[in-house]
């Protein structure tokens, strides 16, 4: 059985919860995981570095108890962010409190993983590793990363400018690990179309900015579900990366959209008093999938509605093909 087969066997959904810097908190992760999909977080979420050890221990205790009490329900394994930069202090404390709770999935990002994938390796974890690029792909592997995250096009946050298309088929061709996609992914028939492409797990994060569980301000949430494509901005300016944000957050900050469309990559930065604090808590960001997202609901709504959805969908697929095969 494949890495992927394996992991498969407790969701009830093929579904990969972004992890969304300051909004993913033990609430949100704990009730995705007891919904059946992966829930994740940034470790830098956890402020400060010894609250890490305290969250840890609540995901792990809630799932366990949600465990005991319905034993036949799909219980998925959790996933930390670990954000690789040179800004980020914490790193090495961080990945030691991943060992010490023997933490099931790390999702790495930005720099080559190989020492976090060691230690991980170490108690028998897995590392998947946010790609934007094939070459980011290759050195991924050569880092003996388990799987890839392809970051494609619309996605929110950190995106590349692939299309998932292009993305996973060239992937497809030298790596049969499991795969991850993300792209403006916010229903039950885009999770259906991320198999068709090849991915193993659809990677989604702007569409549970919008849920009750979600540590967003109740502005951002509704400024998601009052939002189309339209509103996304694809920029470096805040990160020195390119990243897709709210137009409406950017001009209620006071900016201009025209002003903002250059970056310097040297001023990103993750370390505990960062300057550019704004971005993120003020500036916020979203996939272009947004004008799908009509209300804010409960995780456990959210990922009901993507069931019903994803069943639809793959019912439409065999009710198409049973039509055409019946008229020729």
């Amino acid at each position: 059985m494949s890495v992927a087969d394996k992991i498969k066997i407790d969701l009830a959904l093929p579904v990969i919860g972004a992890p969304l810097f300051i909004i993913s908190n033990p609430d949100l992760v704990v009730a995705q995981c007891t919904a059946g999909l992966i829930g994740s977080f940034p470790a830098l979420n956890a402020r400060p570095a010894e609250e890490l050890y305290v969250w840890l221990d609540k995901i792990e205790t809630q799932i366990q108890s949600y465990r005991q009490n319905n034993p036949t329900a799909k219980v998925a394994p959790y996933a930390v962010n670990q954000i690789i930069h040179k800004s980020n202090k914490r790193l090495d404390h961080d990945v030691a409190a991943c060992v010490k709770h023997k933490v099931p999935i790390v999702i790495t990002s930005l720099s080559e993983p190989s020492d976090v994938v060691a230690s991980v390796h170490g108690y028998g974890g897995l590392v998947f590793h946010d790609v934007i690029s094939i070459r980011h792909a290759e050195k991924a592997i050569e880092a003996g990363v388990d799987g890839l995250i392809l970051v494609a096009a619309g996605a929110g946050g950190h995106a590349g400018t692939l299309s998932p298309f292009a993305l996973v088929r060239e992937v497809r061709r030298f790596f049969t690990g499991p795969v991850a996609l993300s792209g403006a992914i916010t229903d039950g028939a885009g999770v259906l179309a991320c198999q068709s492409m090849g991915a193993d797990f659809a990677y989604m994060g702007t569409r549970f900015i919008a849920t009750e569980e979600a540590q967003a301000a109740q502005k951002y949430k509704k400024m998601i579900v009052d939002s189309q494509a339209t509103d996304i901005l694809y920029t470096p300016f805040f990160t020195g990366v390119h990243g897709n944000y709210l137009k409406k957050s950017i001009t209620a900050a006071g900016l201009n959209l025209d002003d903002v469309l250059s970056g310097d990559k040297s001023l990103m930065d993750f370390g505990e008093k960062r300057e550019r604090l704004k971005t993120w808590k003020d500036i916020w960001g979203a996939g272009q999938g947004v004008g799908n997202i009509n209300e804010i609901l409960s995780t456990a709504q959210v990922v009901e509605m993507l069931r019903i959805e994803y069943r639809r969908a793959i019912d439409k697929l065999v009710d198409d093909e049973f039509n055409q095969v019946g008229t020729t």
